[in-house]
């Protein structure tokens, strides 16, 4: 375990989206074919942030594991002996670390989170007080830091959403190492390196079909506006073809002034291995929006048709016993980083 460390994780409430599937799971698994051999890769389920929002308790358990082997059908091969995978809530280094940090972390860092204001706007505008918000909504940024700083991760390619995350993670690993005078942690990389090493210019950010101008996401009721990794094809198609585009009248790849039809764009290049230059060559000027909805759709059902072959083949014996091996080996290094800063604050002698 002495490799650099790229890490990523996916919350296991409700069901993931295709655009999990090419903004998280694809990338994480292209990453893994990549640097096999020469990186470590710790991909884990942050199960602990499942429920800053509201979700069915009774199947958190199980969406777990279904969401690990949606990693397994994706490409993700657990035999390789550098990666590893394993639950947050199975080492408790990440409860004891987070409440440090939190010592260490100023309200009005967390104030500013981009996602808490939009998730508690949400809240507001769905009818629900906003008092009943959680403190875990507010506080799981610094959660996510020491899910970071414990395994010494430099590398993690999240969607540009959670540029903010990456950047307070910095800055509390940064502040503790400078406070107590020793090399408590070591850092992740600035956000724009983090953009280079996963070879994207930017975080990839599906959006919702129905209105473009939001994430595709799976923790908002947006039935018609988002591609579940479970849905039918067929009707995972036709969603496809009732997307909202514009009145613009000609393709372009324009976030600003045609995010529809950008998306469109982005989701066939993604899903059929195409450079995003190549697919906009393609379809630059064509002012049949139809064709280009149909081409997506189509890619679309033979996508998820393919996939969800791939899920039900998964060996749920072997991914068990991955995850013991690998919570076994992961207790021991955020045991050993939690140490370290038990002492410097001086709980440890």
């Amino acid at each position: 375990m002495n490799r650099d460390v790229i890490l990523t994780g996916i919350r296991s409430n409700d069901e993931p989206t295709i655009g999990n599937y090419l903004g998280a799971f694809l990338p994480m698994v292209e990453l893994q074919q990549k640097f096999a051999g020469e990186y470590q890769v710790n991909m884990f389920v942050p199960d602990l942030h499942s429920f800053t929002t509201p979700i069915d308790h009774a199947q958190l358990y199980a969406n777990t594991i279904k969401n690990l082997k949606y990693f397994i059908a994706a490409g993700l091969a657990i035999e390789n002996e550098d990666t590893f995978i394993y639950r947050q809530s199975f080492i408790p280094a990440h409860s004891e670390l987070t409440w440090i940090l939190d010592c260490f972390t100023y309200m009005g860092e967390m104030q500013r989170m981009t996602q808490f204001k939009e998730k508690t706007l949400q809240s507001s505008s769905s009818g629900t007080a906003e008092n009943s918000v959680s403190v875990g909504l507010f506080n799981y940024p610094v959660l996510m830091a020491a899910d970071i700083l414990l395994y010494n991760a430099k590398w993690v390619p999240v969607g540009d959403d959670q540029k903010q995350h990456i950047e307070i993670a910095r800055d509390l690993g940064l502040r503790l190492n400078n406070k107590f005078g020793e090399e408590l942690f070591i850092v992740p990389e600035e956000w724009k390196k983090q953009l280079a090493f996963a070879k994207r210019d930017n975080g990839v950010r599906i959006r919702s079909l129905v209105n473009p101008e939001k994430k595709m996401s799976k923790s908002i009721a947006d039935p018609r506006g988002t591609i579940l990794l479970s849905d039918d094809p067929a009707v995972a198609a036709k969603k496809v073809m009732g997307a909202t585009t514009d009145s613009v009248g000609s393709i372009n790849f324009d976030w600003d002034t045609q995010p529809g039809i950008s998306n469109l764009l982005q989701m066939l290049a993604l899903m059929s291995g195409q450079a995003q230059e190549d697919i906009n060559r393609a379809w630059t000027g064509n002012e049949r929006y139809g064709d280009l909805k149909k081409a997506v759709a189509e890619a679309t059902e033979a996508f998820l048709a393919d996939f969800q072959s791939r899920y039900q083949s998964v060996d749920e014996s072997a991914l068990l016993a991955k995850l013991e091996a690998s919570e076994a080996a992961m207790n021991e290094v955020a045991s050993s980083t939690l140490l370290r800063v038990q002492k410097a604050v001086g709980l440890r002698a």
